[in-house]
């Protein structure tokens, strides 16, 4: 089977920024044998419902935008960017699909910071500066290092080449783009990866073993393995990860008499 990753549109109001980045995840996505199915913004729930049924897995990429901060319970900080309705409501359906049918999610960047505020976490608005530029951007190949914990489902996608092993910790090196993250790890999120120099959360992942029948890859970074796919065994496997995950999914009992129709309640 070609496992079908369902990839929304970065932003609804910037489509040269989409036009620039959404390929990047798509081409990644088929250099791994799998098919991206774009969803548009613009889409009505009645339609995004229909297409995430016929998707394994959920890939949840960067944006410019940032999350309303109203949905974690916080003042908007004046540093914190426009948020972007159409993409959050389509990453709310997807995830709302993702977690009832179990089925498996990775989160980039934005991603992270989405799929954390889903489950009731919260965000830092805007990081300082010193003593790590987290928004050093595309130009920057690495930014700095991420300590990524032993024993944690990201441990086990890292490419042990790319990561030495400091105070019992991998030290993988990672490019960064942002200036918000995440702040309290949600409802069965835990944080696997955080930046040695500051402590700013770099990874969250939720409860996963392999020998659970039930288990759910959910797996969200805030660096951009898109853009080193190429160049980091690491960054390859991060999506060899999400399709081998899609290929092994099974909608299983719920699924049987599921579909994100009914989850959503739509007629």
């Amino acid at each position: 089977m070609i496992p079908r990753i369902a990839i929304p549109l970065p932003i609804s109001t910037d489509h040269a920024y989409n036009r620039l980045n959404f390929s990047a995840y798509a081409d990644a996505v088929r250099a791994c044998g799998a098919e991206p199915v774009e969803f548009a913004l613009d889409l009505s729930s009645r339609e995004a419902a229909g297409l995430a049924n016929s998707c394994q897995a959920i890939l949840l990429p960067g944006s410019p935008a940032d999350v309303d901060p109203a949905y974690y319970g916080q003042a908007r900080d004046e540093a914190t960017a426009p948020a972007d309705p159409a993409r959050e409501a389509i990453d709310r359906l997807l995830l709302e699909d993702a977690w009832v049918l179990r089925k498996p999610v990775l989160g980039i960047c934005f991603g992270i910071q989405s799929l954390n505020v889903f489950r009731a976490g919260t965000l830092i608005q805007d990081i300082a500066v010193i003593p790590v530029n987290h928004a050093a951007g595309r130009s920057v190949a690495i930014a700095h290092t991420v300590s990524v914990a032993p024993g944690s489902l990201l441990a086990s996608v890292v490419d042990a080449n790319e990561a030495a092993m400091v105070d019992g910790y991998l030290r993988l090196p990672v490019n960064s783009s942002h200036h918000q993250a995440v702040g309290i790890a949600g409802f069965d999120l835990s944080v696997s990866a955080r930046c040695p120099q500051d402590a700013v959360v770099e990874a969250v992942e939720g409860a996963y073993s392999a020998e659970d029948e039930m288990r759910h890859f959910v797996l969200g970074v805030q660096w951009h393995p898109e853009r080193t796919f190429h160049s980091s065994a690491t960054s390859r496997a991060l999506f060899s990860r999400l399709i081998e995950e899609a290929v092994n999914w099974r909608a299983g009992e719920a699924g049987s008499v599921l579909s994100v129709f009914s989850v959503l309640g739509i007629n």
